[in-house]
């Protein structure tokens, strides 16, 4: 709501132009959020199932899970994240939504152990453009262990594009499969409103160094021409060459 609040100086006629407005400041503040809210939510999440009666079963209860049971999922690829990513606490995801997620999926049999692990990084170009990357792994070794590979990938990533990191997450999971069943550990980067219509995500300038250009092949130039074979004459001896140039 909005208050008005009119102020008259002494002697001076009234006039709509001397009403002065006042926004409500629980209003104010709700704007504030919003504007501060990411342009891009996501939040990580893992989650185990380890009596599966097969691959497949194991990881659509995973999926469930994750809170991903009810939603149209595409499996994103890459290390890029949409510029404007922010981490945000995870919610409900409405039935039939379609959500882009970056997936670990480790598999375990019969009492084997299996780990998936997925990490982010908010990170800063040279040029001063500011970024997100996500990195993934899966292993059959214990938690431990994946955890500090996934953080190598991570720093791997962060190297090879020259980018200084700013904050960054991690998430890991293991899992051990039941006697005679199928397990399965996942974990997920999800992004709910990346593919949404309208989103508010943008592209980034191109980085020279690291894009190779296409330039135009140039034509072989040839300046000398090999001679050309002498005509043969019918009965002319096969052995019988001329080689002057």
């Amino acid at each position: 709501m909005m208050a008005r609040i009119k102020t008259r100086l002494p002697d001076e006629p009234t006039s709509p132009l001397n009403t002065m407005l006042f926004m409500n400041p629980l209003r104010m503040c709700l704007n504030m959020q919003a504007s501060s809210s990411p342009k891009c939510p996501g939040w990580l999440m893992t989650a185990v199932a380890p009596w599966g009666e097969n691959a497949e079963d194991a990881f659509d209860q995973g999926l469930v899970e994750l809170g991903l049971g009810d939603v149209r999922l595409i499996q994103a690829q890459g290390a890029m994240l949409p510029l404007g990513f922010g981490a945000t606490p995870p919610r409900p995801l409405p039935m039939g939504s379609l959500v882009e997620c970056h997936l670990a999926t480790a598999y375990a049999w019969n009492g084997s152990s299996a780990s998936a692990g997925v990490a982010w990084a908010a990170c800063v170009t040279p040029e001063g453009d500011e970024c997100s990357i996500v990195a993934t792994i899966t292993t059959d070794l214990d938690y431990q262990e994946t955890m500090l590979l996934l953080r190598r990938n991570l720093q791997r990533r962060l190297a090879s594009r020259d980018l200084e990191v700013v904050e960054f997450d991690v998430a890991v999971d293991e899992v051990t499969a039941g006697q005679d069943h199928h397990g399965v550990a996942v974990a997920a980067l999800i992004l709910p409103e990346s593919l949404s219509l309208g989103a508010r995500t943008k592209t980034g300038p191109i980085r020279g160094g690291l894009t190779r250009t296409a330039v135009e092949e140039q034509k072989k130039r040839v300046d000398t021409k090999a001679p050309a074979a002498p005509a043969r004459r019918p009965g002319q001896s096969k052995n019988n060459h001329d080689f002057t140039l």
